[in-house]
């Protein structure tokens, strides 16, 4: 028996590498005593991480398909299953999955003991042990999708009417026939492949699972839910809910869903309701994010107004004797344009940046105050209303938005601590080897040794994580299996604690919201551009020199080595598709190893690796420099 598996891939190098670990891990003895024989494929869609080197180093098993663009979902698997449906039994594989020992000899000899089975999935948690509701969904009708986009199914999670999109009234630990089967664990016969063909290549993303089974289902299979067995699925790539970009894709997918198995007042209905929910829930989101973001700003305003009107008063009364010395638009107009130019400089100067520190807040305001007095110094008399009242105004915005922050600080607002929180310990389970391997990769990333605990035993976890404060458990793979792992975060789900898993071959440790490695340089402890004050200072300039780069076009087109590639790169980098200079998951013009062209894949590693940790706006224009008649 042979079973293909088609992962694509999208710049998750470290996620990729722990599922292939487990697939590879996995047991293959079938129950009539006949092996399971793993065809596995990878697909990549363009990543700029190093996944397909990784693959081809550490997987030379793998078949890869290495796409140069992101092609999409659906026509990534089609490009495998094209190449393996002659084998027995096919799947679909997220690459941030990680499945048991026994998950594929479970469910292939399920499939060979239900021969009505056409499709099959498995029962999913998360990174924290919570199951996934998507692990068994029903068909999206009217109805039922209006209930779920719009929340109705949250306030009754188990009833056959309102949470029928996913199946709500069926026990999650119970065997049984569904309708719709997740993208992330899709399983099915090559018989059904035969009949009914590969995913549609309509839908980019979202939908084409739905649309699958569905094709299944119509085709006169089954589709099973099989909880015997379980897989994490981190989603820690999914895109967030409730933006513009996920409700275009969404609805445009549930759309040609709509259109070919709906007609008539159905099809109306179903637009209707699903237009209606989406872009109510998305309005919702997009309010509550911007609100969240202009919440603090807000609040410095009207202090500091408030505070520039009183000075105002108070100096109007005892300098001029007049309390309406000051015309109307200097209270309306000119202390408002003040208090935004203070605050605009504190914004560049990373002010407005988590977490928080006064002394970005100190700077920004001292350029913002500089600017005002040098354009204060240009204006006509008649337009100077009081050099003291600026400064003592400006003054009194600075002092005002610290003692915010001061205030926001000492109620434990997220973000706004002025005193560093100290460090929870880690908690690393395993045989002495593992967790000195894994204790070791912390020390390299910076964590101190006195908060790194470790145990050999499971035993009594939630009393050492409670008297020894841990905040994270790291979970030592090669000494315990994922149904253990599973097992045991359902166990401390109550203690709050953040859970991680230590693969027994590799230089990291993978988590839902993080990853330690030597070589990841997502973590803001090391890697200086994922900051938000760099990468809002990378952006400007990619803004303010892609423009320069534009209007000196008539110029500079006639230096250009790719003349026909000047206007498409500057009108990338303008709109924000591009940097000029890239880096592991950001698409540039140029690398950072082109400040040095003909270097090893070493020297090019290493400036990587410099240009991330260090970034500095200098070393872009650098590069653009030196590169400007390749552009």
């Amino acid at each position: 028996m042979k079973l293909s598996i088609v992962i694509v891939n999208y710049n998750v190098k470290y996620f990729l590498k722990q599922c292939l670990q487990s697939v590879f891990g996995s047991l293959r003895e079938l129950s009539d005593g006949s092996l399971l024989e793993l065809d596995v494929w990878v697909v990549d869609n363009d990543s700029v991480d190093g996944s397909v080197e990784m693959v081809r180093k550490d997987f030379p098993q793998v078949h890869v398909v290495e796409n140069h663009e992101n092609v999409g979902f659906a026509k990534a698997n089609n490009q495998a299953l094209a190449e393996i449906s002659q084998h027995h039994i096919l799947l679909l594989l997220n690459p941030d999955t990680v499945v048991e020992k026994d998950t594929f000899v479970r469910c292939v000899n399920f499939m060979q003991e239900h021969p009505d089975c056409g499709g099959l999935t498995v029962k999913m948690v998360d990174g924290d042990g919570n199951f996934l509701k998507e692990s068994k969904r029903g068909f999206p009708s009217p109805q039922a999708s209006f209930y779920k986009i719009s929340g109705l199914i949250r306030l009754f999670p188990h009833s056959r009417r309102f949470a029928a999109y996913y199946m709500g009234h069926l026990p999650e630990d119970e065997t049984n026939e569904i309708e719709i089967m997740p993208g992330a664990f899709l399983m099915f016969r090559r018989e059904v492949y035969g009949q009914i063909g590969g995913l549609d290549e309509s839908y980019f993303m979202y939908g084409e699972d739905i649309d699958y089974s569905w094709r299944i289902h119509l085709a006169g299979w089954k589709n099973y839910y099989l909880p015997e067995t379980h897989i994490i699925h981190y989603k820690g790539e999914s895109t967030k809910k409730g933006s513009m970009n996920y409700v275009y894709t969404f609805y445009n997918a549930m759309s040609i869903f709509v259109k070919r198995y709906f007609s008539g007042g159905n099809a109306r209905l179903f637009n209707a309701l699903l237009r209606m929910a989406i872009w109510m829930r998305a309005t919702v989101s997009w309010l509550k994010r911007i609100g969240g973001r202009l919440a603090v700003p807000v609040f410095d305003f009207a202090v500091a107004y408030g505070g520039f009107v009183l000075l105002k008063q108070l100096w109007a009364t005892r300098w001029a004797n007049n309390i309406d010395y000051y015309p109307v638009e200097y209270t309306l107009v000119v202390i408002p344009i003040y208090i935004l130019v203070l605050m605009v400089g504190s914004w560049l100067g990373g002010g407005y940046d988590k977490p928080v520190r006064p002394m970005r807040i100190v700077k920004g305001m001292g350029v913002g105050l500089l600017l005002l007095l040098a354009f204060y110094s240009l204006l006509d008399e008649g337009q100077r209303y009081s050099r003291m009242l600026l400064l003592a105004g400006s003054v009194w915005t600075l002092i005002s938005t610290l003692l915010i922050r001061l205030l926001l600080s000492a109620l434990d607002v997220k973000g706004y601590a002025l005193r560093a929180r100290k460090r929870g310990n880690v908690l690393v389970i395993g045989s002495e080897n593992e967790t000195a391997r894994v204790k070791g990769l912390y020390r390299s990333m910076g964590f101190p040794e006195e908060c790194l605990i470790e145990t050999s035993t499971a035993q009594r976890l939630e009393d050492l994580i409670r008297v020894e404060r841990v905040e994270e458990v790291v979970f030592c793979g090669a000494d315990m299996e994922l149904k253990e792992i599973i097992s045991q975060m359902a166990t401390l789900k109550t203690t709050g604690v953040e859970y991680k898993i230590a693969p027994a071959d590799g230089d990291f440790v993978i988590g839902s919201n993080s990853i330690v490695s030597r070589e990841d340089l997502y973590l803001d402890e090391l890697t200086t551009i994922s900051t938000d004050t760099c990468r809002r200072n990378k952006r400007l300039f990619d803004i303010g020199s892609a423009f320069l780069l534009l209007i000196l076009s008539p110029l500079l087109l006639w230096f250009q080595k790719h003349k026909g590639s000047y206007w498409g790169h500057c009108l990338q980098v303008l709109c924000g598709q591009s940097s000029w200079v890239g880096y592991r998951g950001r698409k540039g013009i140029f690398l950072p190893s082109d400040i040095a062209r003909n270097s090893t894949p070493e020297v090019q590693e290493r400036l990587m690796l410099r240009y991330m940790r260090h970034y500095k706006t200098s070393t872009d224009a650098a590069i653009l420099f030196k590169n400007w008649n390749r552009i």
